[in-house]
């Protein structure tokens, strides 16, 4: 997995940050009812890297079968305008869930996501989440009716953006 992350320092499975892990995890509000062993498991399906500041994590556009949350660390969320000019669209610490979307759908990246500082964090790849649903069906579907309902709630957000953004008549429709 290695090759997925370039310059990027390869710290082994998460087995070692649980403690870590579950500490960020306990802050997303969504994964509030994972229980220890729960986090074990997953944990054991993960990956840590460390990224240098500046490092590139995510590419706009880039195919990708992987989600990660940040341990420790700030990065930038970027998407490129219609010009190709990157503009900043959110920043992501920890407890926050990137990535998700392409691992679940298959699709190309939506945005960057870019290091400010050096960041640890934790990468759950579609193979592991695989091995998770065939090994413990339970936590399996647990996770994954967590990834739906942390989309619905970005979903949800970004229509209601739209909607604002419609009303200020800011639209050329």
């Amino acid at each position: 997995m290695s090759e997925r992350f370039p310059g990027l320092v390869y710290l082994g499975d998460a087995s070692s940050f649980v403690d870590r892990i579950l500490e960020i995890i306990e802050r997303i509000r969504l994964f509030e009812d994972f229980e220890r062993g729960e986090i074990g498991i997953l944990a054991a399906q993960m990956r840590c890297y460390r990224a240098p500041a500046g490092a590139i994590v995510i590419r706009e556009g880039d195919s990708g079968d992987f989600m990660l949350i940040p341990l420790d660390g700030q990065c930038e969320i970027v998407r490129n305008d219609p010009a190709g000019v990157p503009q900043r669209i959110g920043l992501a610490g920890p407890g926050k869930i990137l990535g998700e979307m392409s691992m679940i759908d298959g699709e190309p990246r939506f945005a960057s996501c870019i290091a400010l500082e050096e960041t640890l964090f934790a990468v759950l790849d579609r193979d592991g989440l695989s091995r998770i649903i065939a090994d413990n069906p339970r936590l399996g579907i647990k996770i994954l009716m967590e990834l739906v309902l942390l989309l619905s709630q970005r979903l949800r957000t970004a229509s209601g953006k739209l909607v604002l953004y419609r009303a200020d008549g800011s639209d050329a429709a």
